[in-house]
């Protein structure tokens, strides 16, 4: 997800107040003092979390040597980049060569070229606006999608009941909608999309804030790109929601269940590609079709088309690296 930070300098208690109940991630201010009587947030400020000079920097891009020196910075730190004409090549340019860029934006339209430029955008944004409907509305965009993902068919091969195991139950902070889910597997190269409790059924309420997701060594796709074992969510963590067009969005995590239940093995194909997961064995389990509608795990049938993503396999850690591993 990117970075919403909010620049209050001067100090601004009406914006402060508005960024906080928004959900921005920082607030750059001249004293920290002031945002702490109004709530918990990163500070970047002199006596902050974040000290500026020192762990986030600001350069004006005035020239290319200052555009180059922006994009050296932002390799290791973030770096707030100033420009007095946001243009989609300078911001090209600093995307290409950092992963850290922050760009300062004053309105909506700012922040929609900032987050979207060369489709990956930029690591984040600091809005300096005097308006706290413009603070809500930037915080709208950033928080309301994480992107797209890239969803394909995958057309079922097997499925076998597997035995006895621990499976994890995914409880969110947010009400989900039908049709959406999240993407996890046995192995990071391919993840199937699992869709969330919130649909009728005669054996027990729905779950809107739930994913009943698969056993507890079963990668599961974060908001930033990682993976993460399922076992190794925590409260307060993030994960990524997907709808079957998949646009997707993330949630916080309010709890994780294991539990011991029988488990069920589904293996899907798409081209060369393949994914397995392991799920519990019950009707109340439902993958995503290709119509993008749920279908429970007991009426799936070898041939069905279910989606899922196809990523880069091997991963340390969570984040994916090139060497050589094989999974299987």
């Amino acid at each position: 997800m990117k970075q919403f930070w909010v620049d209050i300098r001067p100090w601004n208690k009406e914006i402060a107040t508005t960024a906080i109940e928004s959900g921005a991630d920082a607030i750059v201010v001249d004293r920290a003092e002031d945002v702490k009587r109004l709530g918990r947030i990163t500070t970047i400020a002199p006596d902050g979390d974040i000290k500026p000079g020192t762990d986030v920097t600001e350069c004006t891009i005035t020239d290319k040597a200052s555009e180059n020196a922006a994009a050296a910075q932002g390799k290791h730190k973030p770096v707030i980049v100033t420009t007095s004409d946001w243009t989609v090549i300078p911001l090209e340019n600093l995307v290409a060569q950092s992963e850290h860029i922050i760009a300062r934006v004053k309105d909506v339209k700012e922040t929609e070229l900032a987050i979207h430029v060369l489709e990956k955008g930029v690591y984040g944004i600091l809005l300096k606006t005097d308006s706290p409907a413009v603070v809500k509305a930037v915080a709208a965009i950033l928080k309301a999608s994480t992107g797209k993902v890239g969803l394909v068919p995958f057309t079922v091969t097997k499925i076998v009941p597997v035995g006895m195991g621990d499976r994890v139950c995914v409880d969110t902070c947010s009400i989900l909608s039908d049709g959406e889910g999240m993407l996890m597997g046995n192995t990071s190269s391919a993840m199937l999309l699992v869709h969330a409790e919130t649909l009728e059924n005669p054996y027990v309420a729905p779950r809107p804030f739930r994913v009943n997701a698969g056993a507890v060594h079963a990668y599961i796709l974060l908001p930033d790109g990682r993976t993460a074992y399922l076992s190794d969510l925590a409260i307060g963590g993030q994960v990524l929601v997907s709808d079957g067009k998949g646009t997707a969005h993330s949630a916080i995590i309010g709890r994780t269940k294991i539990e011991r239940r029988p488990l069920l093995l589904v293996e899907a194909a798409a081209g060369t590609s393949k994914v397995s997961l392991i799920l519990q064995n019950a009707e109340t389990i439902r993958l995503v079709g290709e119509d993008g509608n749920a279908i429970s795990v007991v009426h799936l049938r070898v041939g069905d088309k279910i989606l899922g993503s196809i990523l880069e396999g091997g991963r340390h850690f969570g984040m994916a690296v090139k060497e050589t591993i094989r999974e299987k």
